[in-house]
């Protein structure tokens, strides 16, 4: 028997660049068992149009209510901005939508927490793309620390790069909201989102902390057009804290590119063992990582390969294959009523930590 094939509506897509063209459709494309792209509606007809020619869509939707209204789409994928996805969300969950949008769900806690309900409300799906939750190589960190590699977690570190938010942006028309910190889309929130994401499912939720944010660069070049712009999102966050097993944590991450492609540490030490996980930056939904470890009386760190199985069936570019896993797990609770993938109630979650980093470091820089 051919399982239902889910019609998917793209909401902000670009061709040749960002994050839909990139991830979602190659993603969607792979599981053409369980998905189909019906569409694509930006903020113009014309640049709809434009997209869906230069990747052979289906079909351009005049406007945001026309693709969610149309009886085609199942699934309305959101990848416009961090401002503007409670609208969208909002409209096709009103319109009986089920929706994967893309991290934050919010632009900060509240909207997170109404669109939430309101996917509750109607009893529909909401899929948020956190995905370094389902990359392979956390699955498998996973996996080790459930085994007890380690032992007992005793402490765990992260040291890592945010990528952006290092003195410019490549293009201002796409990348200068992401100075703005009232805008949502931070340092904070995306690439330290992602991580906290993983290393909650990975170690248990964090239950105290305390914080402080820093904006050490006032401006940024855009690249493109020779101008410096003003910047008020933080490019130093460092965060202390003790998760639910007990086992204190640290985090801090830079603006910036490391210098020599070594922009992502993170070390779990436990009484029997040490796992250190390493890569190129501090986006851990996108980049590929590494695993090492040692045990007992051993000196020193050995690969920790991956195996096979996690990867096997999916794109090897991490971008796509981690979407693809995500869109996976939706399709499975869709089809059987569970609730595998990352979820809107997961995303609430995720951003109450981050407020709670922002009240603390609001406490911190008062006194």
């Amino acid at each position: 028997m051919t399982e239902q094939r889910f019609r998917v509506g793209i909401v902000g897509l670009e061709p040749g660049r960002g994050w839909a063209a990139r991830a979602h459709v190659p993603a969607l494309r792979a599981l053409s068992d369980s998905y189909e792209i019906v569409g694509v509606a930006n903020t113009s007809l014309a640049s709809a149009q434009r997209a869906a020619a230069a990747l052979g869509l289906p079909r351009a939707f005049k406007d945001v209510a026309e693709l969610v209204s149309a009886p085609e789409v199942d699934i309305v994928t959101v990848t416009v901005k961090v401002p503007h996805h409670l609208e969208v969300v909002k409209a096709a969950i009103e319109a009986g939508k089920h929706v994967y949008c893309e991290w934050p769900l919010g632009n900060g806690l509240a909207e997170a927490e109404e669109l939430a309900e309101l996917a509750k409300a109607k009893s529909l799906l909401g899929v948020v793309g956190t995905q370094a939750r389902v990359s392979p190589e956390i699955e498998y960190l996973k996996q080790l620390i459930t085994d007890g590699f380690v032992g007992e977690v005793l402490s765990t570190t992260i040291v890592a790069r945010g990528g952006g938010w290092g003195g410019s942006i490549a293009q201002k028309k796409s990348d200068a909201y992401m100075l703005d910190r009232a805008a949502g889309a931070t340092m904070l929130t995306i690439p330290v989102g992602h991580t906290l994401a993983a290393l909650t499912d990975v170690l248990g939720e964090v239950v105290q902390l305390s914080s402080v944010l820093a904006t050490r660069r006032s401006t940024a070049l855009a690249v493109d057009t020779g101008e410096r712009l003003p910047m008020s999102a933080p490019d130093q966050v460092l965060v202390s804290g003790i998760l639910s097993g007990g086992a204190p944590v640290s985090i801090h991450y830079r603006g910036g590119m490391a210098r020599d492609g070594d922009g992502f540490f993170w070390e779990i030490n436990g009484t029997a063992g040490d796992i250190r996980v390493s890569g190129p930056f501090g986006h851990t939904q996108f980049v590929s990582l590494s695993l090492k470890g040692a045990r007992g009386d051993e000196k020193t760190f050995q690969p920790l390969e991956v195996p096979a199985s996690y990867r096997t069936g999916w794109p090897e570019d991490m971008a796509p294959g981690n979407v693809a896993r995500i869109y996976g797990r939706m399709a499975h609770d869709l089809r059987e009523g569970t609730r595998t993938a990352p979820s809107f109630e997961d995303a609430v979650g995720v951003h109450r930590v981050i407020a709670s980093i922002e009240r603390a470091a609001e406490h911190v820089s008062r006194t």
